[in-house]
């Protein structure tokens, strides 16, 4: 599963795991990356969202050399919150990502693919990401989604699919609370996808309609299967925490959280000799 064809290659004989700073939510981004360096981890990714320091690569930059963590990827604004950060044009939105990528020394982009609603960004959106990853030279991974479920109705919420893997992106996020909501297996899309996976996103989910975010371990997906696999592939993409932390009843329990992500990916994502 060799990635980043447009970008080095790096050559760490481990995996790295990094945190985004989305898992420290309500908090802040100042805080996502103060938790990454005090726990121990690897680096981050800046969730471009509606705190001002996420959309401000000179800040982020500020934060990642005081820390001592290395920015790793940018998310782009693409979620349904984030509609307006950057204005309202999306490829705007994946330009400006792809400049705070160069700015922070993070080669991966994460971008979801357009809503149903969105159908003249949607027409060209496969050729679109190829001509941006060709003008920037970042990765710009897309990221699997899921149908949006009301009671026993199901709407297919992305364009051209909320999954992937059987379009021609060059690279792709796969995301395992993502998988869990959608009922599909990341072990199988990761041995699809091959040398195409460039990211991941570590979570879990027990299969409910909503988006969950778990703590790896506590749901359904075959987290630990998946990153072996990983791991014994010449896969040399991010590993990035994205848990939900909000239900947190103080700083403790949220980062005993995060620290039991941390040891997951690190247990499970270990290269052998």
């Amino acid at each position: 599963m060799s990635t980043r064809k447009s970008a080095e290659r790096r050559s760490d004989p481990q995996l790295r795991v990094s945190l985004s700073t989305s898992s420290v939510y309500p908090g802040s981004t100042a805080s996502g990356f103060e938790a990454a360096a005090r726990l121990g981890y690897d680096g981050v990714e800046v969730m471009v969202g509606i705190d001002d320091v996420s959309t401000d690569a000179v800040a982020c930059s500020a934060l990642s050399e005081f820390h001592g963590v290395p920015i790793v990827s940018i998310h782009a604004p693409t979620l349904l919150l984030t509609q307006r950060v950057w204005g309202t044009d999306p490829w705007g939105k994946l330009h400006r990502s792809a400049e705070m990528a160069h700015a922070t020394g993070a080669s991966v982009v994460v971008v979801h693919p357009p809503f149903r609603w969105q159908r003249d960004y949607a027409k060209g959106f496969v050729e679109g990401i190829a001509d941006l990853e060709a003008e920037h030279g970042v990765v710009f991974a897309v990221e699997n989604m899921y149908p949006w479920r009301t009671g026993k109705r199901e709407f297919h919420a992305y364009l051209p699919d909320w999954n992937p893997v059987d379009e021609e992106y060059a690279h792709v996020t796969l995301d395992l609370s993502h998988s869990a909501t959608a009922g599909d297996d990341p072990v199988a899309m990761a041995r699809t996808l091959g040398s195409r996976l460039a990211h991941v996103h570590l979570a879990d989910g027990a299969g409910s309609p909503k988006d969950e975010h778990m703590v790896p371990g506590r749901g359904t997906q075959p987290c630990a299967e998946f990153l072996e696999l990983v791991a014994d592939s010449d896969f040399d993409g991010e590993i990035v925490v994205e848990i939900n932390t909000r239900k947190a009843s103080d700083t403790a329990e949220r980062e005993a959280d995060l620290l039991e992500a941390l040891a997951f990916a690190r247990l499970h994502a270990a290269r052998r000799p």
